[in-house]
């Protein structure tokens, strides 16, 4: 009898095509938009926790793949998101600095 790997996981678009040309099955779900928003959030914490144990570029690249899926998901767009950006980036500036804020006195 062949094993079950069970995953209930927001995968890309190819995975399953990949999965098959492999000569394996799987079975797959296509989600509801509430459905789809709640994993995309789930994925978000998946692919930050793979970017922070690898470091790596590509792990970064997934984190982003992730970030463009939930601003479309949203009804935002990335211009949308890159003024957002960039507005806060003038009022607040942005992390070249390095700076760590140790305290503040009231």
């Amino acid at each position: 009898m062949n094993a079950v790997k069970r995953y209930y996981k927001l995968v890309r678009d190819r995975i399953p095509e990949i999965v098959e040309s492999d000569g394996k099955r799987c079975i797959v779900e296509i989600l509801s938009d509430e459905e789809y928003l709640l994993l995309l959030d789930h994925k978000l914490d998946e692919e930050l926790a793979e970017y922070q144990e690898s470091k790596s570029l590509e792990e970064l690249a997934d984190l982003l793949e992730v970030i463009r899926a939930v601003v479309k998901a949203r009804g935002w767009t990335m211009k949308e998101l890159e003024r957002m950006r960039a507005k806060k980036a003038t009022e607040r500036g942005g992390f070249e600095k390095k700076i760590l804020l140790m305290e503040v006195w009231e």
